[in-house]
């Protein structure tokens, strides 16, 4: 791939999606673009790049969800799921009594599986939340991702990868070699398609937010910016969920960490 080929969909991707391309990762641009290549009858992804320049919002779409689309699964790295658990549910059943509801959001879902985990740990406790009205907002840049966790099929392989046996058997029906999750589970999540360098108002408020593995491919400016308008969509004593390996220490101080609880940040008042 000629420099500036790559100097231009690099500049591209981060434009549409916030998401940093530098020289040594231009495999994951072969690798993640030839599929696109061969669906629009083109050699290769050389090709591909030759037709980028002036494409159209179709390609650049397409283009930008092949390489912002990224793996989730189940219940994954467990102790956010606990924490939400034995930690943050009870809380929210605290504070939010008068009202009884709240809101989750997942940002950056991919395939659904957190927003599920989430819905299936709420399930769980169904006899405490007795005439609570909740809300799990999914929400992703990849239409196709999107489509897929509606649908909430997923491969022996996927159902494999952090889910709990009994709730496999509990919430799980197979369907010919796919799992598909139970449709009571799949209605108390809205999907929704959005970009997180977008205006978050049309999202509304969230009591708790998950935007986890999301922020280590964007780039300092870009982080603060997507932090600042974050901490905007929560209440006072809203909660943060970031990946083990993300912080908003020396990014942000619209937050700060919540003690003894790795992952997990509150806004400074």
């Amino acid at each position: 791939m000629k420099p500036d080929e790559f100097d231009f969909i690099a500049k591209v991707l981060k434009e549409r999606s916030g998401l940093i391309i530098t020289p040594d990762k231009a495999y994951l641009l072969e690798s993640r673009l030839t599929p696109v290549a061969r669906r629009r009858g083109l050699k290769g992804v050389d090709d591909l790049m030759a037709g980028l320049r002036g494409a159209s919002e179709e390609l650049l779409r397409e283009v930008t969800e092949a390489m912002t689309t990224n793996e989730s699964f189940f219940f994954r790295d467990t102790k956010p799921f606990d924490q939400f658990k034995s930690l943050v549910l009870p809380l929210l059943l605290q504070n939010r009594a008068g009202r009884k509801s709240f809101r989750i959001w997942s940002a950056a879902c991919s395939s659904g599986q957190e927003a599920y985990s989430l819905a299936m740990i709420l399930k769980e406790e169904a006899a405490r939340l007795a005439g609570w009205k909740i809300e799990i907002v999914g929400t992703d840049i990849s239409i196709e991702m999107l489509e897929k966790a509606k649908a909430g099929l997923y491969s022996q392989f996927e159902v494999q990868r952090g889910l709990p046996i009994q709730l496999l058997v509990k919430y799980f029906k197979k369907t010919n070699e796919m799992w598909q999750i139970d449709p009571a589970i799949r209605a108390m999540v809205q999907y929704r398609e959005f970009n997180l360098l977008h205006d978050l108002k049309i999202l509304g408020q969230f009591d708790v937010v998950f935007c986890r593995n999301v922020l280590i491919y964007f780039d300092q400016a870009t982080k603060t910016r997507v932090l600042e308008n974050i901490s905007k969509s929560m209440p006072d004593d809203g909660l943060l969920y970031l990946g083990g390996a993300e912080t908003v220490l020396g990014i942000s101080d619209r937050f700060h960490p919540v003690p003894d609880q790795r992952g997990i940040y509150a806004l400074n008042k």
